[in-house]
Formats: C-alpha cells, sequence, structure tokens
C-alpha cells in the first residue's frame, strides 16, 4: 500500500508540474526562443510528467 501511495504522488506531482512546465517553461528552458505550438506541447507533457525531477531542475536552472 505505501509503494501505491508513492506511485501515486509522484505521478500527481509529475502531472501538476509537466502541466506548468509546458504551459509556460518550455519556451524557457529552449537554448534559443522558438515558438512552440499546442501539438508539440501535448507531445512534450507525458515525457515531462514521467520525467519531472528532471524538468524540475532544468527549468529552475535556466537563466531567462
Amino acid at each position: 500500500m505505501i509503494v501505491l501511495i508513492g506511485l501515486a504522488l509522484y505521478a500527481g506531482a509529475g502531472v501538476a508540474i509537466g502541466i506548468a512546465f509546458v504551459a509556460s517553461g518550455v519556451t524557457r528552458v529552449l537554448p534559443e526562443p522558438a515558438p512552440v505550438t499546442i501539438g508539440a506541447r501535448i507531445l512534450l507533457f507525458p515525457g515531462a510528467a514521467a520525467l519531472w525531477p528532471y524538468v524540475l531542475i532544468r527549468w529552475l536552472r535556466s537563466s531567462r
């Protein structure tokens, strides 16, 4: 039961950070500012949600 609760917390944090990242953070992390389409944001969301600790670190360390 503890493992399932931990997995649910990880998934919940991933969804929250993934939504925030694709909504506003993806353009900050890119090396060159470029417009990101809705389709690209939809494709980026699952990876951002699954790898949210790495995404959050990159997002916080971005200079812009």
